[in-house]
């Protein structure tokens, strides 16, 4: 797909097989350059400088906004807020619209497949407000329990919120389905597509959530960025999330806000971490196609199951059909080798990958595991990658 040689970090590090890519993805040069030549050559705060300078960085910064805003096809530029990652816009919609919209008794339904990101920030909100949290189940192969999310999203519910594709496992739920049962409802839909935004087409005029998240070091941008698409229509239903300079219009009693996006940007925003972003979201666009990157990564996903298959006590998580076909990841648990052992084994030889729960204790405890080994494929991995990691692994097995 993408040589590696694009991306420094494994250019100057020729022996590294970096397969942890669920976690952050590296990060190509010209993101880097554009990094740097902010700081070197356009660095001042937004909107209120009156000099060339504070007006450069602005538009750089608003400029990042409208990229983003083409990339998911957001109607408005506006409809895109900048955040510090998907955790927090997820926590933003929990505060500005769920705890002052939702009564006692109100419901909101997630999924047994949540990042703890998309599940703690309800658990919360409904032990404090009164709410009833409604978890859909998933089927022994780890796919979504769909018979049981119809019968779960009634009338009660007022907010479906969900991931599209599991971080821990791969599943890939079926977005398009879940808005269908939410609107039918009349529930707000919130989609966390942090694992999503790298791997498959994201069209928000077409999904038609209420809110959708994620953030910017899952597809080769910065850390520290992230993006919250709030619909336009609910804008003057949202308090901001936190509240301070740049915000404001006028501080009266009560206070009366800017207009979306800035009413939900408080403080010096993240300027050079969103220049960054619109560059990696442009490299990705005009390098990457959707299809091909799908049938690259799946072919390393199928290379890797029919590797571990040939161990009976290697137990793959997640459906592994749909992994072969759609995947980027994959989890197992190895009988009698705790995964943190595995990991470590692994990376003694140069091979980066992820051991734990990895932030999904309830799925876990659905799946009856405590943690697995998580290997995850991005653009710039090649066969070469997956052969390093299954010859390590046949090394570690053969000495038990």
């Amino acid at each position: 797909m993408m040589h590696r040689s694009e991306f420094p970090l494994l250019k100057n590090k020729p022996e590294l097989h970096y397969l942890d890519n669920a976690s952050t993805t590296q990060k190509p040069q010209v993101v880097l350059d554009a990094l740097n030549h902010f700081y070197c050559y356009e660095n001042a705060n937004t909107y209120r400088g009156i000099y060339e300078l504070g007006e450069v960085a602005t538009e750089r910064y608003e400029e990042a906004r409208s990229i983003v805003a083409q990339f998911i096809n957001a109607q408005h530029a506006s409809e895109i807020i900048f955040t510090r990652g998907a955790t927090e816009g997820i926590n933003a919609v929990a505060d500005a619209w769920a705890r002052r919209h939702l009564k006692s008794g109100d419901e909101i339904v997630i999924t047994a497949l949540e990042h703890h990101a998309n599940y703690l920030p309800w658990q919360r909100l409904a032990h404090e407000q009164g709410l009833v949290l409604r978890v859909i189940p998933i089927n022994a192969d780890g796919t979504l329990d769909m018979a049981a999310a119809a019968t779960l999203i009634t009338a009660r519910t007022k907010l479906v919120a969900y991931t599209w594709i599991s971080n821990a496992i791969g599943t890939h739920v079926p977005v398009y389905t879940l808005v269908q049962y939410a609107q039918s409802v009349g529930a707000r839909i919130l989609i966390d597509a942090a694992q999503a935004v790298a791997h498959v087409p994201i069209n928000v005029q077409s999904l038609q959530p209420d809110f959708l998240v994620f953030s910017g070091h899952k597809i080769g941008g910065p850390t520290g960025i992230g993006v919250l698409y709030i619909g336009h229509a609910l804008h003057d239903q949202l308090e901001p999330y936190q509240v301070g300079g740049g915000m404001v219009l006028r501080v009266a009693e009560p206070p009366q806000w800017l207009k979306a996006p800035h009413k939900f940007e408080a403080g010096t925003p993240p300027i050079a971490q969103a220049v960054g972003l619109g560059t990696a979201v442009t490299f990705f666009k005009n390098n990457i196609d959707y299809a091909m990157l799908k049938k690259h990564e799946a072919a390393l996903c199928a290379q890797f199951i029919k590797h571990l298959q040939q161990y009976p006590w290697i137990r793959i998580l997640g459906p592994v059909e749909q992994l072969q076909q759609q995947g980027h990841l994959v989890s197992f648990v190895v009988d009698g080798i705790h995964a943190h052992d595995v990991a470590a084994y692994l990376g003694k030889h140069n091979i980066c990958v992820r051991a734990g729960h990895h932030c999904a204790q309830p799925l876990a405890n659905a799946l009856g595991y405590d943690a697995s080994v998580r290997v995850s494929f991005y653009m710039y991995n090649t066969r070469a990658d997956v052969d390093a990691c299954c010859n390590a692994i046949d090394t570690l097995l053969a000495s038990f």
